[in-house]
């Protein structure tokens, strides 16, 4: 118990899966947290159900605006931002000749676009409290090639690089930022759960999958990450994936 006690940190889609298991982690060790999302109904509820370390607020992680004020009201109610979780995310099925420019774009905006931004506005909250951890969620798709995933790939992909070119801007900075990003392989998620897995049956690495994991596995890397434990790690990118990429 404990291992982040007196942090404060704030999760993107924060309202199910892997948000919701890593926001409930962090607040059993010690950590107050700001639960992310637009899903108000289940995003309240989590709060709620955490108790008084946790709130909810209604977010939009491609509005910039909405950013700035996130990060300024964490700092006005709890004083610090330590953590920050950028795990909201959006997938859309499809190749790269059947996926449109309209569905490339929107992916891109949340995926890309509102990891940028976490990053971009929670750097100077972080330098302020003399240090923190950034947490980006990618994928395994950023690893190797997924046709069926042709935008969502590119995302993590882009992601994956934001992660170490924030790490090693922050090193040189010496504002004691930390930024890593997880790539978990199949995890057992509203969003997983929701895709045609009957279009993926000639995709090499899902034949191979060896079985969808907890929201909590990448839970449990997520409060590494935000711990003091991790205070080395900056720039890594951990697979979280049970062998899938190795073999």
């Amino acid at each position: 118990m404990g291992r982040v006690e007196g942090k404060v940190a704030i999760v993107t889609g924060g309202a199910s899966g892997i948000g919701k298991a890593s926001a409930g982690l962090l607040v059993r060790e010690g950590a107050r947290v700001v639960i992310a999302d637009l899903n108000e109904v289940d995003g309240q509820k989590v709060a709620d159900e955490l108790g008084e370390r946790a709130a909810f607020v209604r977010h939009d992680v491609t509005d910039e605006s909405a950013w700035q004020s996130l990060i300024a009201d964490t700092e006005a109610r709890l004083g610090k931002l330590d953590v920050l979780v950028n795990n909201a995310g959006i997938v859309i099925v499809g190749t790269v000749e059947d996926t449109s420019l309209e569905d490339w774009r929107r992916i891109q905006a949340v995926n890309v676009e509102g990891v940028f931004l976490g990053c971009k506005h929670a750097l100077p909250a972080m330098a302020r409290a003399g240090g923190g951890s950034i947490i980006n969620l990618s994928s395994v798709a950023a690893l190797q090639g997924t046709p069926i995933f042709a935008a969502y790939s590119a995302s993590k992909g882009a992601v994956r690089a934001l992660t170490q070119t924030v790490a090693v801007h922050c090193r040189g900075a010496g504002n004691g930022v930390r930024c890593n990003s997880i790539h978990p392989g199949g995890i057992d998620t509203p969003l997983v759960r929701n895709l045609d897995f009957s279009t993926l049956a000639d995709t090499p690495h899902v034949r191979a999958a060896p079985g969808l994991g907890e929201p909590e596995d990448i839970g449990n890397t997520v409060l590494y990450l935000a711990s003091d434990e991790s205070k080395l790690v900056n720039g890594a990118a951990l697979v979280v994936d049970g062998g899938l990429t190795v073999g």
